[in-house]
C-alpha cells in the first residue's frame, strides 16, 4: 500500500479481498477539503486503484451532487458527460448524473462501463446521497481480471475466439412503441440530437453499424473482442457487455439474488422474466430483440456459455452496504459495477473520465 497520505487513513474493507480499498480523512471532512486533499494525494489514489481495483472513500460530508462534482474533479479533473450507455440517466451537475433511472425492482448486471464504444471511460465514480434503508440496494463490484481467469476454459476460448456482436434497437423521437420490454429511451433521448447525421457521425466515431427501420427506429450493431489488456498493468480482463444484453441476463440474475434477499418477490421476478424471455425468442428474431447479443459471426451465446459467465462473475462479487457520503471510484479497466434491486428511498449519483 505504501505510506498513507496525512490526514487519511486506509484499509481493505474485508481481509479476506482487496476490494475495495476503504479510505476515510482523519479530521475535516467537508467535501471542499476532502477536494484539496485528494488533489494533493491523487498520485497515492491512483496507485491504490491499480493495486485493488477500486477505492471506497468514506466519512465524507457529501450531501449535495454538486459536492460529489468537487470531489470527482479533484479524484479525475478531466470528467466527461457524453453517455452512449443503455441505462436511463439524467444530468444533475455538468458532470454528474443520476446512477439509474431504472424500477428498483431490476437488477443491473455486472459491467464495465460503456464497455463497447471505441473510447471507455478511464475511471468512474458513484457517491450515495441516500443510502437505502432495508436490504438491497447495493453497488456491487467484481475485478473482471478475476472473471477472465476464472472463466471456465472452453467457454472463454469460444468468446475469445469469436468475440460479441451486440444488437441494439431503439424507437424513434416520434413515439410509438419500444421494440422490447427492456427499451427504456428513444435513440433521440441516447444521441442528444434528432438530426440523423449527427448520429450517424457518432456511430462511425464508434464502430457502430446503423440501420434506420420503419417508423423512425433505429438499430445499432457493433462487435468487440471478449477481453482487453489493462492498459497499464497489461493483465487481461473480462470486458464487454454480454452479461448485460444477452436476453437470459434478467432470469439469470433474478435466480442468483434470489438466495441473498427477498426470496419469494426475487423467485417470482425469476420466474416472470423466464417466461418473458422465452415469449421474446418466439416472437422476435435474435436482432429484432431490444437488446441482445450474439457471437461475433452472428451464432446465438448459448444460455449455458452465459451462465459459466455469470457464475465466474458472482463468484467474485463483492458487495459492501451504502452510506449517506460514500464515494467509489473505480478502475473502469479493471473492475466492473451493478445494482442490486432494493425498495424504498434510494439516490446514488455518478461521474466518469
Amino acid at each position: 500500500m505504501g505510506p498513507v497520505p496525512n490526514g487519511l487513513r486506509a484499509a481493505p474493507l474485508d481481509s479476506k479481498s482487496p476490494l475495495p480499498l476503504v479510505v476515510q480523512p482523519t479530521g475535516d471532512a467537508r467535501p471542499e477539503h476532502i477536494a484539496e486533499l485528494l488533489g494533493a494525494n491523487r498520485p497515492w489514489i491512483d496507485a491504490q486503484l491499480l493495486a485493488h481495483g477500486a477505492v471506497l472513500l468514506r466519512g465524507v460530508d457529501i450531501r449535495e451532487p454538486i459536492d460529489f462534482e468537487h470531489v470527482a474533479k479533484a479524484l479525475a479533473p478531466s470528467l466527461k458527460n457524453d453517455y452512449l450507455g443503455t441505462s436511463p440517466r439524467d444530468a444533475v451537475t455538468e458532470y454528474v448524473f443520476n446512477a439509474s433511472e431504472l424500477p428498483s425492482f431490476y437488477p443491473i448486471p455486472q459491467h464495465c462501463e460503456m464497455s463497447f464504444v471505441k473510447e471507455p471511460p478511464v475511471r468512474l465514480m458513484f457517491s450515495c446521497l441516500v443510502a437505502p434503508e432495508s436490504e438491497g440496494g447495493e453497488t456491487p463490484l467484481c475485478d473482471f481480471r478475476a472473471v477472465y481467469r476464472d472463466l471456465d476454459p472452453d467457454v472463454r476460448d469460444r468468446f475469445e475466439r469469436l468475440g460479441v456482436r451486440n444488437i441494439r434497437n431503439y424507437a424513434g423521437p416520434d413515439g410509438g412503441a419500444p421494440m422490447g420490454p427492456w427499451q427504456l429511451k428513444p435513440w433521440h433521448a441516447l444521441f442528444g440530437t434528432t438530426d440523423r447525421e449527427k448520429v450517424e457521425a457518432t456511430c462511425r466515431q464508434n464502430d457502430f453499424e446503423y440501420t434506420w427501420l420503419a417508423g423512425g427506429k433505429l438499430r445499432l450493431v457493433n462487435t468487440q473482442p471478449a477481453s482487453r489488456l489493462h492498459p497499464v498493468s497489461g493483465e487481461r480482463v473480462w470486458f464487454n457487455h454480454s452479461q448485460v444484453f444477452h436476453l437470459s441476463q434478467a432470469p439469470g440474475e433474478f435466480r442468483r439474488i434470489a438466495k441473498r434477499q427477498d426470496p419469494l418477490r426475487m423467485t417470482a421476478l425469476w420466474l416472470f422474466a423466464h417466461g418473458l424471455v422465452r415469449a421474446q425468442r418466439t416472437l422476435k428474431s435474435d436482432d429484432d430483440q431490444a437488446m441482445n447479443c450474439t457471437y461475433g459471426d452472428g451464432s446465438r451465446i448459448s444460455d449455458s456459455d452465459m451462465e459459466a459467465v455469470r457464475d465466474a462473475i458472482w463468484l467474485n462479487m463483492r458487495t459492501y452496504r451504502w452510506q449517506r457520503g460514500d464515494v467509489v471510484v473505480i478502475d473502469n479497466f479493471a473492475v466492473s459495477h451493478g445494482r442490486m434491486p432494493y425498495r424504498g428511498p434510494r439516490k446514488v449519483v455518478v461521474a466518469w473520465s
